[in-house]
């Protein structure tokens, strides 16, 4: 597992897509997306993103309290400084022989749901209605089962945050665009799927010793 400095690179393009999600729509006259011509929205998708790139900050209706703005950016960095830092914590965990600690799990997993979905709804990183959806399986966990998840969930966010689209900021690429999606929706999913199983588990093991 890779320490969280190795993803410093990502955050920069976190931040500058912080403040240019505040203000989602092209330019007065850009042609409006035909939803039943999936090239064209893709094509339409790019559009915009480059616009963004090339005129981040002049946004006719990006807010104007500055403050406003610093506050997204620090909340922004602060929540995917957290889920890497959680990250190492299941790098350490997974290593270690010890016995798994399920209230810490569902309590970290839970955290990083939260901060994921934040994170979708700031970059406006969810998956678009032409895109397959991401669908986690629910099946019940053993121990074995939730350690796969984990590492599972280590591997897509190691694979959102060193997307090129994430990594770097000129960087416009349809295809990574999409998986960054995909990626940040998987770990969304699977973050809540292994939280609630952890949590079985700690309550049956609470009621054991009890």
């Amino acid at each position: 597992m890779h320490n969280a400095s190795k993803y410093s690179l990502a955050i920069p393009l976190l931040i500058f897509l912080a403040g240019s999600a505040l203000a989602q729509r092209p330019p007065t006259g850009a042609p409006a997306i035909d939803r039943r011509n999936a090239d064209r929205i893709r094509q339409q998708e790019m559009s915009n993103r480059e616009w963004q790139l090339r005129n981040f900050g002049n946004e006719s209706n990006a807010p104007k309290d500055r403050r406003q703005i610093e506050a997204l950016l620090a909340q922004t960095e602060e929540d995917f400084n957290r889920i890497l830092t959680l990250h190492n914590e299941f790098a350490r965990l997974l290593t270690a022989s010890k016995p798994i600690e399920y209230n810490f799990i569902s309590d970290a997993t839970a955290e990083i749901k939260k901060r994921a979905t934040r994170l979708q709804s700031t970059l406006n990183l969810h998956q678009l209605p032409t895109e397959t959806p991401v669908v986690e399986k629910t099946d019940e966990f053993d121990d074995a089962q939730l350690k796969d998840a984990l590492f599972r969930l280590c591997k897509q966010i190691k694979s959102f945050v060193t997307n090129p689209v994430i990594a770097n900021p000129s960087t416009v690429d349809a295809q990574q665009l999409t998986n960054a999606r995909r990626d940040l929706e998987g770990l969304i999913q699977l973050s809540g799927h292994i939280k609630k199983e952890a949590g079985k588990k700690h309550n049956t093991a609470t009621l054991v010793v009890n």
